[in-house]
């Protein structure tokens, strides 16, 4: 398929509850509203169906998990992508067989179902405890031909990672997009400008593939178990030479748009030549563990 001059992305940013009915309405209000003002690919944050449960280690949190077949919400997601004629990356909680992935579906502008992503990167500290519910995925990095580009999703933990970028980035993705959950840390980890590390991660994403990132937060505090997190929005879109050029700050919601010039931003990444000047060949230990090239 061939990628589309200008495209306009839009980043949904919203509180979530603990009532599934609740949080679809608004996630799907905002959509409407986004499409309405000409978005054609709207991003979602995080596991939007619910709290994130992930707070605590509870074994009653994994029956939010479904599976992509017959799942209760991805239906009515694929036709509202196709009444708008808008993509949706949409993040849910799968379960398939006796593992549970934190996965994320790719929607196409006419609401098929183009294929699913689980995250690689699996986080495991205070008050993100998903190594408890999320086996580590097993599709390795996707990159969804759509109506509108090439899109490359990754979720959450994956952003702080280059390794995410750079490969969605060889496997031909014009833009990246990532949904997260993100927010306060309990006192004895947390750290000062969190958000801004947050986003310096993703923009630095931008600058060494000059490409264009959007990441979709979730606001509000939320409250599981004896735990309460507050998620601190920010939710943003940086441009092919890392400016931020759309940014909500921590309590708004709604959805924020912006249009991408993907024909500009592939003439500026090949005049960078990031891709032309690497050297796989000496990325050996990139592919391991400890740093060490393995030999015979």
């Amino acid at each position: 398929m061939t990628s589309p001059n200008l495209v306009q992305l839009a980043v949904v940013q919203m509180h979530m509850t603990d009532r599934l009915d609740d949080n679809l309405k608004r996630a799907e209000q905002h959509v409407r509203d986004a499409a309405q003002s000409g978005a054609q690919v709207i991003l979602l944050p995080e596991l939007f169906e619910n709290l994130y449960f992930c707070q605590v280690e509870r074994e009653d949190y994994f029956a939010l998990a479904h599976p992509v077949q017959n799942h209760p919400f991805l239906g009515r997601f694929q036709n509202l992508a196709a009444e708008l004629g808008v993509v949706l990356p949409v993040s849910f909680f799968e379960a398939a067989g006796q593992a549970h992935y934190n996965s994320l579906a790719c929607i196409d502008a006419d609401g098929s179902l183009l294929g699913t992503y689980r995250k690689t990167h699996i986080p495991d500290g205070p008050g993100y405890e998903e190594k408890y519910y999320f086996t580590p995925g097993d599709t390795g990095f996707k990159v969804w031909a759509t109506r509108f580009g090439r899109v490359g999703v990754g979720i959450c933990w994956d952003q702080w990672y280059p390794e995410t970028a750079r490969a969605m980035m060889l496997l031909g993705a014009d833009f990246l997009l990532y949904p997260t959950a993100i927010g306060s840390e309990p006192a004895e980890v947390e750290t000062p400008n969190n958000h801004q590390m947050w986003q310096r991660a993703m923009v630095g994403h931008a600058v060494s593939n000059s490409s264009y990132v959007g990441a979709a937060n979730r606001i509000g505090s939320e409250v599981v178990g004896d735990l309460q997190q507050t998620y601190y929005g920010h939710s943003f879109v940086a441009d092919y030479t890392g400016e931020i050029v759309a940014e909500f700050g921590e309590a708004e919601e709604g959805a924020l748009s912006h249009t991408l010039n993907l024909t500009e931003a592939r003439k500026f990444r090949a005049g960078m030549g990031f891709f032309r000047d690497r050297r796989p060949e000496l990325y050996a230990p990139l592919l391991t563990s400890d740093g060490l090239t393995r030999r015979g």
